[in-house]
């Protein structure tokens, strides 16, 4: 190539604020222009010889080898969008236009940078996204899950983590640890969860370095009610550093998975009082129904059967009207508690309003198993309980219904056990 006769055309080239590059059949740079260190932040002299794939994104190399074997058999592109690595570790989109000289053997492309632009509307997407997961996801952990996809279109990394602060003593508890491809990672080290801790008590987002030359990014989970947790982005040693760019591009994702995880903990709590008793957690009547509907349909498809003690707590009125309100309610959770310790984990205690419960159990095997159980609540309710200086003793009514023989629904079944009940409580 006449070097006198390129140099003009390569001046006016120069003056353009898309780079030309040219690359030869193998693959390396044989010439750019001024726009490539403005862009890519690598000089001519740097790049020229070195491999064109080895500055794309490596999540991005194989989609880009293929268009390059497609632009060399003589099919021109005139729009194929890939990522690189700048030589200060930020990541920058790029539109090429490019096509195939047979004759020079080589291969001419225009690099336009679209970052600013793909970064606006991926974060335009990325709040619709969260919109929709918020709404669709089914617990916490799918929630997260469906950020994580978010947050990888947006800043890959090795390894994603959110820790979210409990709503009762404030502790910070990993929710979500999963690597690039959104497999979980058990047994994180105790740097992970110091740094996410670090991030929620200062409130800010933070880039840290690790001592084996991985880097680190957290961003604080914030809401109207305060820090709710962290966000936290791990990348592995000799992987792009996190870039000033990418701590407003964290901090702005952790904002919508921020609200998105405030509306679920609102609608758990909202879910929680519709179906739990508020003063001693256990299930309420309404759930109850649906637990005694869930057991009945369990037992006819097994074959099996199940039993329902309603109970009626003897001389708790005398503790209210003695001792007050405040200490009928710490005999009541007091008497909750005991109920659970009574059962299995498979079986229901629920509390159904005033001093009454109702213990649901499943898979019973022998139809004594039920009277057993009433047994060992009565022994367990006759224990005293020491309250102010008091020593309480209440007992318990008890009335059995068991299903198949004494009826086919919720209602049938407290009904006949609630008959039994007060016929118990008469006996007394």
């Amino acid at each position: 190539m006449d070097r006198r006769r390129t140099a003009p055309l390569e001046a006016v080239m120069d003056l353009l604020l898309d780079a030309v590059c040219v690359v030869d059949e193998f693959g390396h740079f044989v010439f750019v222009s001024a726009a490539f260190e403005r862009i890519f932040g690598y000089s001519c002299d740097e790049v020229i010889g070195r491999r064109m794939i080895d500055l794309v994104l490596p999540e991005d190399r194989e989609r880009t080898l293929r268009a390059a074997a497609e632009i060399m058999s003589g099919d021109p592109k005139l729009s194929f969008e890939n990522r690189y690595v700048r030589k200060d570790g930020a990541i920058v989109h790029i539109l090429w236009s490019a096509r195939w000289s047979e004759s020079e053997r080589l291969r001419v492309a225009i690099a336009h940078d679209i970052t600013a632009r793909r970064r606006a509307g991926d974060m335009q997407a990325a709040m619709y996204a969260m919109s929709e997961a918020a709404h669709v996801a089914t617990d916490l952990f799918d929630l997260l899950a469906r950020a994580h996809r978010i947050v990888a279109d947006l800043l890959p990394a090795e390894r994603m983590m959110v820790g979210v602060r409990n709503e009762i003593d404030g502790a910070l508890n990993i929710a979500y640890a999963a690597d690039a491809h959104g497999d979980p990672v058990d047994g994180l080290p105790s740097r992970c969860i110091d740094f996410c801790a670090d991030v929620v008590a200062r409130g800010e987002t933070r880039l840290m370095a690790g001592e084996r030359g991985e880097t680190w990014l957290g961003a604080p989970l914030v809401s109207a009610d305060g820090c709710l947790g962290a966000l936290a982005l791990k990348r592995a040693p000799g992987a792009p550093v996190f870039t000033e760019r990418d701590r407003e591009l964290l901090n702005f994702v952790a904002t919508q998975i921020a609200t998105a995880l405030e509306r679920m903990q609102l609608q758990t709590r909202l879910r929680r009082m519709a179906q739990y008793d508020g003063l001693t957690g256990l299930p309420n009547r309404a759930l109850l129904h649906d637990r005694i509907e869930t057991g009945i349909a369990a037992a006819r498809r097994a074959k099996g059967r199940l039993a329902l003690l309603y109970l009626d707590l003897d001389r708790f009125k005398e503790v209210n009207d003695t001792l007050g309100h405040a200490a009928g309610d710490v005999l009541l959770h007091d008497v909750a508690q005991r109920l659970r310790h009574c059962v299995r984990d498979a079986d229901t205690v629920a509390r159904i309003g005033g001093d009454e419960f109702v213990v649901l159990l499943a898979d019973v095997r022998r139809m004594e198993d039920a009277e057993t159980v009433a047994d060992k609540i009565r022994d367990v309710l006759a224990r005293p309980v020491t309250m102010d200086g008091h020593e309480l003793t209440v007992g318990a009514s008890i009335g059995i219904a068991r299903w198949p023989e004494n009826g086919d629904s919720a209602k049938d079944l407290l009904l006949i056990a609630d008959a039994a009940m007060y016929a118990a409580k008469r006996r007394r």
